[in-house]
């Protein structure tokens, strides 16, 4: 793996390329600020950036959603010292693969690489023949979920304003057998694409612009009963998750994504 490194610590930096060059990663480039960071991926090509928070020029999280809009295939891990509440999940929210806080230990480093490399290489077996995937996952029992006869694929709808973990998840989901038959980027969308197709699950993100995932959601269950509306978030603060069960939804995908996590919640979904 390409790994861009951007931290304005020098010894930080140092670190970083000594102990991820030790690991087999290949480090194509060290910058201390953030203003030349989407100039250094297209000249570079990383497939993966650790991106610092507090940067002279610009702030990590702006980069981030950059990155995430301009190159939603290449991951992000974000580092960061700040206490500042509510950041990792603000970070998840922007797209991030991966969050460490500093100070952190080498074995950190090296597991929190090796689960986001994991997830991105089971995404990408999406784009695999459709034959050596895994067998699709039974439809949903539980009362008033909508069940197949056959071996008819569970149809899904993912929705979320950032392209990253669209990809993400369409890749993970189609992985396990799902049809992804539509994406949407906002509340309004995914009213509509609920309606239109009357999915078997609904990957929903809460804070989305337009209309936000909490929002939509009662409009979603009236538009598509039948539908298991799963919500996906960085945020999940008991308020959170007590609002969105009230609202209709089944239960939630935390971020940044994790493929054994979202299949064994669809298997127990699927099962229940």
């Amino acid at each position: 793996m390409r790994i861009l490194i951007v931290d304005d610590n020098a010894s930080m930096r140092d670190l970083l390329t000594a102990l991820l060059s030790s690991q087999g990663y290949t480090v194509v480039g060290a910058l201390e600020e953030g203003n030349g960071v989407i100039d250094a991926i297209r000249k570079l090509a990383p497939e993966l950036v650790c991106l610092d928070y507090l940067l002279p020029g610009r702030d990590g999280l702006d980069i981030l959603r950059e990155i995430n809009s301009l190159f939603p295939e290449i991951d992000v891990l974000f580092i960061t010292a700040s206490e500042a509440p509510g950041l990792e999940a603000k970070a998840a929210d922007a797209g991030a693969a991966g969050f460490l806080r500093k100070p952190f230990g080498q074995k950190q480093v090296i597991d929190e690489l090796r689960a986001v490399c994991d997830t991105r290489n089971r995404a990408s077996e999406a784009n695999v023949p459709a034959e050596t995937r895994k067998a699709p996952l039974p439809q949903p029992t539980a009362a008033g979920a909508p069940k197949a006869s056959g071996k008819q694929q569970p149809t899904v709808v993912i929705v979320d304003d950032n392209s990253s973990i669209r990809l993400l998840l369409k890749g993970l989901l189609s992985e396990l057998g799902l049809n992804v038959v539509a994406q949407a980027a906002n509340g309004e969308e995914a009213i509509r694409a609920a309606k239109a197709h009357q999915p078997t699950v609904l990957f929903l993100d809460v804070n989305m612009p337009i209309l936000g995932g909490l929002e939509a959601l009662p409009r979603i269950v009236e538009a598509s009963p039948k539908t298991a509306v799963v919500m996906v978030t960085g945020d999940t603060s008991r308020a959170i998750v007590q609002q969105a069960a009230g609202l209709g939804a089944r239960g939630y995908v935390v971020k940044p994504v994790r493929p054994a996590y979202v299949e064994n919640f669809l298997k127990q979904l699927f099962n229940t």
